[in-house]
């Protein structure tokens, strides 16, 4: 029925859909659903503490025995600069005092840790289907363990230069990043974000330029969105935003309202969030501080700032100091439970496909 079933034989799936791991934003109950309803299950482990990954790994096998992805950062930790971060915090000084806050109080540490030997060790334990990189990839050494424990393995790329190298790399798959995405770029052979390509840009240039089967991710919210990226050349498509308005999803009671009145314009690229640019929805924090500052610190320092005014402004019912991370495709969501939008999403895009070929 599928056109091209590369993805679909890799990953042992039913359907060429990939739920995209989005930390802090879901759990292993998102990722089941979608598993069971026939897509790839992921969850993500860059923002949880290493010890909580098997649990969340037994609760997705518990209800369901499908395939998982369990997926990484592999950012360069940043090397700390007090003097950035103390201008950092000044300059949201005034947003704490209005809260009700101390501006000098110590503010957390905000975990987002990348892969390393100690977390290879659990992966190579919980043997997942699949194991996917977001910046990069595993210095050599950790990505052939990775591969030796019988892992597929998948990266992101924003660009073809990108797409080739991991290729060269040995990725079993590729994930075409376009600008529509919504939360972190996964860009990661250059810092310039300006002249990212759309991804309906992206993917015919990816698919011309490696081998590995290609998934198009960013903007694709619909079966329209679906069969168009396979008519572009992808073998399957990474969907993360579209998830965001089921009630599996994790997401803070104003991110969904923000989900929910999102319109075409309604995101912006930002660092001012945690330091390395993402697709969020424009809220205050974004407005008047950005959306890029140069004041932000490194990746991910400047989270730990904001956590406090975050924290404190949710409990007051508010996302003005939250990442409302989403994609430019936020308006054709659909709240239903996340494997009845698997399915619909299937079989919405194998209706468009044979209307187009009729």
């Amino acid at each position: 029925m599928w056109p091209d079933r590369r993805v679909l034989d890799l990953l042992n799936i039913e359907l060429p859909i990939l739920l995209s791991p989005m930390g802090g934003a879901m759990d292993w109950e998102l990722a089941a659903a979608v598993a069971e309803a026939g897509g790839l299950g992921s969850l993500p482990c860059a923002l949880i503490d290493p010890s909580q990954i098997k649990p969340q790994v037994e609760k997705f096998r518990a209800r369901t025995r499908k395939p998982l992805n369990l997926n990484f950062f592999t950012h360069t930790p940043p090397v700390p600069n007090n003097a950035r971060e103390a201008a950092w915090r000044d300059r949201l000084a005034p947003y704490y005092l209005e809260l009700g806050l101390d501006p000098r109080a110590p503010v957390p540490m905000v975990t987002r840790a990348p892969f390393s030997a100690a977390l290879c060790d659990i992966l190579i334990e919980i043997k997942p289907a699949v194991a996917s990189f977001h910046f990069g990839l595993p210095e050599p050494a950790l990505l052939q363990r990775v591969k030796d424990a019988g892992c597929k393995v998948i990266s992101s790329a924003t660009t073809v230069a990108e797409a080739r190298w991991l290729e060269q790399r040995g990725v079993d798959l590729i994930i075409a990043q376009g600008a529509e995405a919504g939360g972190h770029r996964g860009i990661f052979l250059s810092d310039e974000i300006s002249t990212q390509a759309g991804t309906f840009a992206l993917v015919p240039q990816v698919v011309d330029a490696v081998k590995v089967p290609v998934v198009a991710a960013g903007g694709i919210a619909d079966g329209r969105g679906i069969a168009a990226a396979f008519a572009l050349g992808a073998a399957g498509v990474q969907i993360g935003t579209a998830y965001l308005h089921c009630p599996e999803s994790k997401i803070s009671a104003p991110h969904r309202a923000a989900l929910k009145a999102s319109q075409d314009n309604s995101t912006a690229l930002t660092n001012v969030m945690t330091g390395r640019p993402a697709r969020g929805i424009v809220n205050r924090l974004m407005r008047e501080q950005g959306p890029v500052s140069e004041s932000a610190p490194a990746f991910p320092l400047a989270a730990n700032a904001i956590a406090p005014l975050r924290a404190t402004a949710e409990q007051q019912g508010s996302g003005d100091f939250s990442p409302l991370w989403s994609g430019q495709a936020a308006a054709l969501g659909e709240a239903m439970p996340a494997g009845e939008l698997t399915k619909k999403l299937a079989a919405d895009a194998l209706e468009r496909m044979r209307t187009l070929s009729s």
